[in-house]
């Protein structure tokens, strides 16, 4: 009797180890996901970039194939929105989940007394709600590279520093507070110079190097973040914002066959496809550590629509500072190896529309982080669309403000529109009082040329409501009106 208690407790026990080894084998990726479950997102934002100027989307001017190869891996939005057409705002909106008017922050910053004239705060409310915040006190890291614009710059000199809105550590431009890359330039005949010197005053350490290779700069201090906190364990979101495709434009002449004498376009062609190059870097490091691989999601789209006769938005009217299509619209990718499913890895969504304040709420969702409970947000969960697994739009509405000093605009042939709503398939624009409607059914003609306003007297009528209402809702606003200056 002994012996076979012995014997049966034998075989328990060998059964028991070969089922653990076998569920440890199993369940190897599931255990190594719990120990790091919380996955890295990288938000990329670019500066002033069309619609249709990544050549996945339509370019045959230029060629961008590392951004090309992250959109064959992932998943490119059609109908994603910035909720701006100007740099400030649009930051403002990404970085918070809300609409950039609550904070008083309606066109790009400037010095203090362009700003008391444009009726604009000259920096961002650091109690406002980020999403660093939140995960930052999740435990991520956090750290921002690149251009900030949401405070210290030109004589803003006492700006909350960058780390104030939930960054661990940052490095950016001439346009925020703490440590900063600044541009040096080089001609084609070899000419050296230096531009925004005053913005060594506004927080350091600062170096100073090629404009042509900053971003690279921004990069190679991010992937020192990234590895540094990989090796550590530890999840982490990071911002890389470059200063490009901004204007000024001083691409690699070494590189090119150009002067400044061969035109905007041209330059602006030249800066983007270098901007491509320096991203490959952080491209392939990410592919190339399976730990990176597979548990981070990239984001990259720009802040705006592109300057007029440098970038391009393809068919869709309008610019940079307007709220037709082409300033309001962004090309959105998302690559994420191991979260998007194969099937829908290099697909196109043309269907579902969002904008940016729907990325913190559905980010959040995503990671599996609770949403501060009385938060200020305006965003949609929407993280199943970013990741193949849904069409759903955003079901309330988009609103924009125009700029305050963004009224006229050469090339148009009257006033442009104050206040623009999208709902379902249709777009109104309208000014400040709702005079001067236009309607637009974006499914049929997002090209925005047959104004439908004539035919759908009640439709415009209730979006002219919605849309002044929303506007007069919006706090510490002070009402621009008058201000087309």
């Amino acid at each position: 009797m002994k012996f076979y208690n012995k014997r049966f407790l034998l075989l328990l026990a060998v059964a028991i180890v070969l089922f653990g080894c076998k569920s440890k084998g199993n369940d190897s990726k599931a255990t190594e996901l719990s120990e790091n479950t919380k996955p890295n997102v990288i938000l990329i934002f670019i500066d002033d970039m069309g619609w249709s100027d990544i050549s996945s989307f339509g370019n045959t001017e230029a060629k961008t194939p590392n951004i090309d190869q992250l959109a064959a891996e992932g998943i490119s939005f059609e109908q994603f929105y910035v909720n701006a057409p100007i740099c400030s705002p649009s930051r403002t909106a990404i970085t918070t989940g809300t609409y950039p008017q609550r904070w008083n922050i309606t066109s790009f910053l400037s010095n203090r007394k362009h700003n008391a004239k444009r009726g604009i705060a000259n920096w961002l409310d650091p109690s406002a709600p980020t999403l660093a915040k939140d995960l930052q006190k999740a435990g991520y890291a956090t750290g921002h590279f690149g251009k900030w614009h949401m405070g210290g710059q030109r004589d803003v000199d006492n700006a909350p520093a960058i780390t104030q809105y939930g960054f661990d550590t940052s490095l950016t431009n001439f346009e925020g507070m703490g440590p900063k890359l600044l541009p040096l330039t080089k001609d084609a005949k070899g000419n050296l110079g230096r531009i925004w010197e005053d913005a060594e005053r506004l927080g350091g350490p600062f170096t100073w190097m090629q404009r042509s290779e900053i971003t690279t700069g921004f990069i190679d201090a991010a992937l020192n973040f990234i590895d540094e906190k990989r090796n550590k364990n530890q999840p982490f979101y990071v911002n890389i914002w470059p200063d490009d495709v901004h204007s000024p434009f001083w691409p690699p002449f070494e590189d090119y066959d150009l002067t400044k004498e061969d035109g905007k376009r041209a330059l602006y062609l030249a800066v983007l496809e270098s901007m491509d190059t320096q991203f490959g870097k952080l491209f392939e490091h990410i592919k190339n550590d399976k730990t990176l691989r597979d548990n981070t999601l990239i984001l990259f789209c720009s802040d705006n629509g592109p300057e007029p006769g440098a970038g391009s938005s393809g068919d869709l009217r309008g610019f940079k500072g307007h709220l037709y299509e082409g300033g309001i619209r962004s090309s959105l990718i998302v690559w994420g190896a191991n979260f998007i499913p194969e099937a829908k890895k290099g697909t196109r969504n043309n269907e579902s529309y969002f904008s940016a304040i729907d990325l913190k709420p559905s980010l959040l969702e995503f990671i599996g982080v609770q949403h501060p409970e009385n938060s200020l947000t305006d965003g949609e969960q929407l993280f199943e669309t970013l990741l193949g697994k849904s069409k759903t739009s955003r079901q309330a509405p988009i609103f924009w403000g125009r700029p305050p000093d963004r009224k006229t605009f050469e090339g148009f042939d009257k006033p442009l529109p104050d206040l623009a709503m999208r709902s379902g398939d249709y777009k109104l624009l309208c000014d400040f009082d709702g005079a001067r409607p236009e309607l637009y059914n974006l499914e049929e003609d997002p090209q925005e040329s047959d104004n439908l306003a004539s035919q759908y007297p009640d439709k415009v009528e209730s979006m002219v409501k919605k849309a002044t209402q929303w506007y007069a809702k919006m706090p510490q606003l002070e009402k621009q009106k008058d201000r087309t200056d």
